[in-house]
């Protein structure tokens, strides 16, 4: 869709294909067809935040869960974590935080494979401008038989790694406030161990194949979407890498410490939201700076950059190789999320080997409970970046207020930035509409591996018509796509 007014031209995307959930789109050309704004807009409502308010506590880590059906064991363990405190049972015993733990990263094991292999790697493997009808899973299946399979296989172990911690391989209830309410039996240890050893091997490969194209395509990369921001995870006290828990630690784009090990029951000292009337989802930012500059990016770019080591010896020996690229400093390379994200996927195949090996999975001492209060926040790392779950309830146990900053919501900023930056280098002055050109902004926003249900949550639209006309109104170049 385009509408022409005092010789600006809009140009629509819609939706953004291949990322979970809807999104759009716009960019605003001169009568020069130079960008002079470029927005990613969603589309989409999310209502969780008060139709939750009223229900019992105990009901939040399945209820919140149904916020999306890739990434439900992250609103899962977070929501727990914010009960474990109503109930006083932050301080879990070890069988119920490591069940956690395994459940954890038999989730980022396969969101990260999802991701990789079936919605970006068709862009890595075909090329931006390949025709559309080859850029899709299928495809590479077909013409890499051997990587189509890994893909499918390696989400599957995460998802079984799920279905043995959480009972359901989607929205599965096994954690529990103050633990957890199975342990891992030995039945369901060795049909896990069984397929480890294969899940290592083709977790090396995707590092390699990750960081390959990176490096081939170093000098596009410095550019593509690319630029200086502030980063965001949580780390251990030790400045290890760690997924399930840690204190907050922000940098700049140099690496300087912008606050560090902070309390995640003190995250709204540190950290604000601003609201933008184009869009559904928030804009959070770093207090201390700001909203104009105080925006940061979350995910596995952002962990990599943040954390002091990784305390996996296959994944550190590949965080090493990746932070030399940029000389030790922070790499602000937004296609450089990719080989991040691979990194995090051998690194959770190295801590599932640990855990499977731990006797502790097979422990009764499931439950914990102490002073009870009524305020808890629960953070951990999700596959997509840092993620907040915030809950008040009454004396009667039903919850007055929830606040949830999702990592899709912490990266919004920075993909409205990768848009535009793409949109400036690839389709100002250009007088035709290419599909390959449009794909490129889409290419720059499936880095970041964004989930929009998750971010807000309700129907969005799927047809695309984009139309391009001069100052004059003249139509110079017209695409559609069906739903």
């Amino acid at each position: 869709m385009v509408a022409t007014t005092n010789k600006t031209r809009r140009v629509v995307i819609e939706p953004v294909t291949r990322v979970e959930g809807h999104g759009k789109v716009t960019i605003l050309l001169d009568e020069d067809n130079k960008v002079q704004q470029a927005r990613l807009h969603i589309v989409e409502f999310r209502g969780f935040e008060r139709f939750i308010q009223g229900r019992p506590f105990w009901e939040m880590p399945v209820a919140v869960q149904r916020l999306c059906g890739i990434c439900p064991v992250s609103h899962h363990l977070c929501a727990a974590k914010a009960v474990d405190w109503l109930v006083g049972g932050e301080q879990l015993t070890p069988t119920a935080e490591k069940i956690r733990r395994l459940m954890h990263y038999g989730q980022m094991f396969q969101s990260h494979s999802l991701h990789f292999f079936h919605l970006c790697s068709p862009d890595l493997l075909f090329g931006f401008d390949a025709d559309p009808s080859i850029r899709n899973i299928l495809s590479v299946a077909a013409k890499f038989p051997e990587l189509g399979k890994q893909g499918i296989l390696m989400r599957k172990y995460g998802q079984e790694i799920i279905q043995a911690t959480a009972g359901k391989k989607i929205h599965g209830t096994g954690a529990i406030p103050g633990g957890v309410n199975k342990n891992l039996s030995l039945a369901e240890r060795d049909a896990l161990l069984k397929d480890l050893d294969q899940m290592i091997e083709w977790s090396r490969g995707a590092v390699k194949i990750a960081k390959d194209y990176t490096v081939e395509h170093l000098e596009m990369a410095k550019t593509f979407g690319s630029f200086d921001s502030n980063h965001l995870s949580i780390i251990r006290a030790d400045g290890a890498m760690d997924l399930y828990h840690g204190g907050l630690r922000a940098i700049d784009k140099d690496g300087n410490n912008i606050f560090d090990h902070v309390d995640n029951q003190n995250y709204l000292d540190y950290l604000a939201e601003e609201v933008r009337d184009w869009s559904y989802m928030k804009f959070p930012f770093i207090k201390s700076i700001g909203p104009e500059d105080g925006w940061y990016r979350v995910g596995p770019l952002a962990r990599l950059n943040t954390c002091d080591f990784i305390d996996t010896p296959e994944a550190e020996a590949a965080r090493q190789e990746f932070m030399a690229v940029t000389d030790n400093k922070p790499n602000n390379l937004t296609l450089a999320y990719h080989w991040a994200r691979m990194i995090e996927v051998l690194h959770s195949i190295e801590k599932i080997d640990q855990l499977l090996h731990d006797s502790d999975l097979q422990g009764t001492d499931l439950v914990v409970r102490g002073e009870r209060r009524q305020e808890g926040i629960g953070i951990l790392e999700a596959p997509r970046g840092t993620l907040f779950h915030h809950y008040r309830i009454d004396e009667n146990d039903q919850v007055t207020m929830c606040n949830l900053i999702v990592s899709t919501t912490s990266n919004n900023e920075p993909m409205n930035r990768a848009v535009q930056r793409v949109a400036e280098e690839y389709i100002s002055e250009q007088m035709e509409i290419t599909e390959g050109m449009l794909n490129r902004v889409e290419v720059a926003i499936r880095a970041y591996d964004p989930c929009l249900s998750c971010a807000t949550h309700a129907m969005g639209k799927m047809p695309l018509e984009i139309t391009l006309v001069d100052a004059e109104g003249k139509v110079l170049d017209k695409r559609s796509k069906s739903a």
